[in-house]
């Protein structure tokens, strides 16, 4: 250990992403982007917002954070704008976990919540996911910690409906219950409606997936006033200028322009059913997703091994590591011709492995 890093930081386990080879070109499957470039708007407003970059963006970001607002029928003072969704994620363990608050989620799930806990010294409880991998909600509503969801979930793509979040808000309105929404525009239900009558509830929200900026770095916290002006407290306290001014212009651009890219996630989800029955057609279980990739598996094929004969076929999958899904692999929804490059390579795979 370092004799300078913090006895608190000794023990650190980072997040690890979806790796980004640059060795050849790859059929890039593995980190949810969106196949679809940003539109011709959205790269004219970065363009032009790059001739004042010698000016500190507006810290407030108030005209994105308007039409977010008008977006959702919310008040402005309902939103808050984030560093990508993971600066977002950051706000909210700070603000609402400690010590005497352990924070509680999925066992399977979205990485980076273990990651901050430990980060931060709060400590945490898994909830195991069901055989079918579904949130055990009879186990939420028996806790009382803090609790954050992905949904729909990562790495799995299973959404709860909101109806069922909406009843677990209710019953411990003494508890903070996080939404993380980065896929919900594939096909899930979204919280926000919530978010005005229950004070308890903060929802998260990526423009990464959906609206094709995954390398803009621009995220959303969407809750009551209160919880808002609290989180605003955590952000002005630790990057007040958060967010440049060519992604906040990139954003309004691409509001303007939103049924354009929902269209576009809808023709993702498209593409997803169709790779979905034609995987189940080669022998793979895959799960039922409500996100813009799939989890997916096949008996007599081990995961990694899957994972390492596709990438020495020049396409890239994610795989865990985790004991319970250490035989699954994520697929990302890309191009209509890299899903057929994919099955193509599959079908090569389980000829050269008789199976």
């Amino acid at each position: 250990m370092s004799p300078y890093l913090s006895r608190r930081l000794g023990g650190m386990q980072p997040y690890v992403p979806g790796e980004q080879p640059r060795d050849r070109q790859y059929v890039k499957l593995n980190t949810n982007e969106s196949p679809f470039p940003p539109l011709p708007a959205a790269v004219r407003a970065a363009e032009r917002e790059a001739r004042s970059l010698n000016l500190y963006s507006d810290p407030e970001c108030l005209a994105l954070r308007e039409k977010l607002a008008a977006l959702h029928g919310i008040g402005v003072g309902q939103v808050l704008v984030t560093n990508g969704s993971d600066e977002a994620l950051n706000y909210i363990f700070l603000a609402y976990g400690d010590d005497e608050r352990p924070f509680l989620f999925p066992d399977i799930t979205y990485g980076l919540y273990p990651v901050l806990c430990r980060l931060y010294g709060i400590p945490y409880r898994q909830i195991p996911l069901r055989e079918d991998f579904t949130v055990d909600t009879a186990a939420c509503r028996s806790a009382h910690e803090p609790l954050i969801l992905a949904n729909p979930n990562a790495p799995t793509g299973i959404a709860l409906p909101r109806a069922e979040i909406e009843r677990l808000l209710a019953l411990d309105p003494d508890r903070i219950i996080a939404v993380d929404e980065a896929y919900v525009d594939f096909g899930g239900e979204s919280c926000i409606p919530l978010a005005e009558r229950n004070p308890n509830l903060v929802v998260v929200q990526t423009f990464s997936k959906s609206r094709s900026l995954a390398g803009g770095r621009l995220g959303m916290i969407f809750g009551c006033r209160e919880r808002i002006d609290e989180l605003n407290a955590v952000r002005c306290s630790l990057n007040p200028y958060n967010v440049n001014s060519m992604t906040l212009a990139v954003g309004a651009a691409v509001l303007d322009e939103n049924e354009r890219y929902m269209e576009n996630c809808r023709q993702i989800a498209d593409l997803r059913e169709d790779t979905k029955q034609k995987l189940e057609a080669l022998g793979f279980v895959v799960l039922p997703s409500r996100s813009n990739f799939l989890f997916a598996c096949r008996s007599g094929l081990d995961g990694g091994r899957y994972y390492r004969m596709l990438k020495e076929r020049g396409v890239l999958v994610r795989h865990f590591s985790q004991e319970r899904i250490r035989n699954w692999v994520r697929i990302s929804i890309g191009s209509p011709e890299q899903m057929q490059i994919l099955l193509r390579k599959t079908e090569e795979i389980l000829k050269e492995e008789r199976i």
